[in-house]
């Protein structure tokens, strides 16, 4: 038998690395309005392409054109451009504060805003959201109390959480934000089998699960993915595809897919992919995803492309693995500017009024954030009270957790 050769171990390698001169030469972006709006009711199989495909609404002139535009009034729109702000603005408060030694830790979501915010949009309430750590838009855009939020970062004595969670995991059930868990891709088979018992029960309420690029290489996604399309359960698979893990970029983890929207095609999924810093288009997918659920029609797979323009972390330093003007070279721009500029294309909005309404955003944050330290940071001021942790986690409390309590004195 003729020698085959040594075996030889493949380890996918990103465009560039720190030094080199960014590329996303790969990222076929296809002409805004290009793509079809399917009926809601279509054969999966029929749409294979749109997994490889990108939906865009906005072009490069600001301009909402497309099938998929038209969906929101101008009132709407407004309101979702001050969500984003809002949340940019939020995001560099409490990354101060986190550099400040007011909180142990925090996580922006600079250039992901639209994804969430535009999201919140398309749901009802009682809707329920298996959030990761970067969809805090889907609180802000719900009218959440930037307070509470901040009380839950500084781990203070009006913290909601009592504490127990990490900075930056939320959790309201009126808001429909699910508690968020540490331990990632597990939003996903939650999220299917809350659909699932929504549908059992009768209910009208949808559920929609969160996972970011690196995470859709655990096993609890492709399990999701086996519940969701075998039981048609109402449910949203969002899938964050912002280019990087922690520090691992996302060809480790898309594996020879092609795209993440792809991996749906194999379950029979309907799956989109969708320009993450369009609002417009966002909220228009999300818009078409929820009606499939409601209609008893079964999960839909949507890719959102977009770009982590900051760190993955306050503990973590992206210099060490991607060029520094990376994001800059992004060809999808910033979220916030696009909508900005289409509104003003509109004759809604001036670079006047945004400048003014960045103002008017900095000091609501800065007062929200005055009142949330005048209960407590993270080495100041009021900290949960340590009885509260024996609390809120049986409806009975077992006989040695007593014993407990008592021996703390509390």
């Amino acid at each position: 038998m003729a020698d085959a050769g040594m075996l030889r171990f493949h380890v996918p390698e990103p465009e560039v690395r720190p030094g080199g001169t960014p590329d996303f030469s790969n990222v076929t972006i296809p002409k805004a309005g290009s793509v079809p709006r399917p009926e809601i009711d279509v054969d999966p199989r029929t749409i294979r392409d749109m997994a490889f495909s990108i939906i865009r609404v906005l072009n490069r002139a600001g301009e909402a054109v497309g099938p998929w535009a038209g969906l929101l009034t101008d009132e709407e729109l407004l309101e979702g451009l001050r969500n984003m702000m809002t949340l940019r603005t939020f995001d560099a408060r409490m990354q101060m504060a986190q550099r400040q030694g007011k909180t142990s830790f925090y996580m922006q979501h600079l250039g992901e805003e639209a994804v969430s915010c535009a999201f919140r949009k398309a749901l009802q309430p009682g809707d329920m959201n298996f959030p990761t750590y970067r969809q805090a838009g889907l609180l802000i855009a719900d009218g959440y109390p930037m307070v509470t939020m901040m009380n839950q970062i500084y781990s203070n004595e009006a913290d909601p959480l009592k504490g127990r969670q990490l900075p930056i995991m939320y959790s309201s059930k009126e808001h429909g934000f699910f508690s968020i868990s540490g331990n990632l891709a597990t939003q996903y088979i939650q999220a299917v089998g809350w659909a699932m018992a929504s549908a059992i029960s009768n209910d009208s309420r949808i559920a929609a699960a969160w996972i970011g690029d690196g995470s859709t290489a655990e096993s609890d996604f492709h399990s999701a993915l086996v519940f969701a399309s075998t039981y048609k359960a109402p449910v949203i698979l969002n899938v964050v595809n912002n280019q990087w893990a922690i520090s691992t970029f996302q060809g480790i983890a898309r594996g020879g897919a092609g795209t993440f929207a792809a991996r749906g095609l194999g379950f029979g999924i309907p799956a989109l992919r969708v320009d993450g810093n369009d609002y417009l288009a966002v909220h228009a997918v999300a818009k078409w995803a929820a009606e499939r659920a409601r209609e008893n029609l079964g999960p839909t797979l949507v890719e959102y492309v977009t770009y982590r323009a900051g760190a993955h972390s306050s503990s973590d330093d992206p210099s060490a693995y991607r060029p520094k003007a990376e994001s800059d070279a992004w060809p999808l721009g910033d979220p916030v500017i696009r909508l900005k500029n289409h509104l003003i294309h509109k004759g809604v909005w001036s670079e006047e009024r945004h400048t003014q309404a960045e103002a008017e955003i900095l000091e609501a944050v800065i007062a929200a954030q005055k009142e949330a330290e005048s209960h407590g940071t993270l080495h100041a001021g009021g900290k949960p009270s340590t009885r509260d942790m024996f609390e809120g986690v049986y409806a009975e409390m077992p006989p040695h957790l007593r014993r407990q309590r008592q021996q703390a004195g509390v």
